[in-house]
């Protein structure tokens, strides 16, 4: 699993996130800090550019981001942000459910064969 805190300073956020983990984050770029845990949860770090987002973002693992976005809408749920490609070939998108609740989905890459 994966969770997303929409930070609104970054370099502030990855000294904090540093203390709990224990780590250096794995990737540190300006849209997205990264850090992996001994458990494999991993946590990242996104600028808040506007301030709007302030709640952490849960992401699931799927296999078919398409089917799954779609099972959520069929299930009450809206699209929060549409299925994007956020770089390498990894989709994310994000479903906000009948009380408000945003869930992110991502699906990495297939690989060929």
């Amino acid at each position: 699993m994966k969770v997303v805190y929409p930070v609104a300073d970054i370099e502030k956020a990855k000294r904090f996130f540093r203390e709990i983990i224990g780590n250096d984050p794995y990737v540190d770029s300006a849209q997205y800090v990264g850090y992996k845990t001994a458990d494999d949860l991993e946590i990242g770090l996104t600028p808040s550019r506007d301030g709007s987002a302030t709640s952490a973002i849960p992401y699931w693992t799927v296999d078919d981001i398409a089917a799954s976005v779609k099972a959520l809408e069929a299930a009450g749920g809206a699209i929060a942000h549409p299925i994007t490609d956020v770089g390498y070939g990894l989709q994310v998108a994000s479903v906000k459910d009948a009380n408000g609740a945003i869930v992110g989905l991502r699906q990495f890459p297939k690989s060929p064969g």
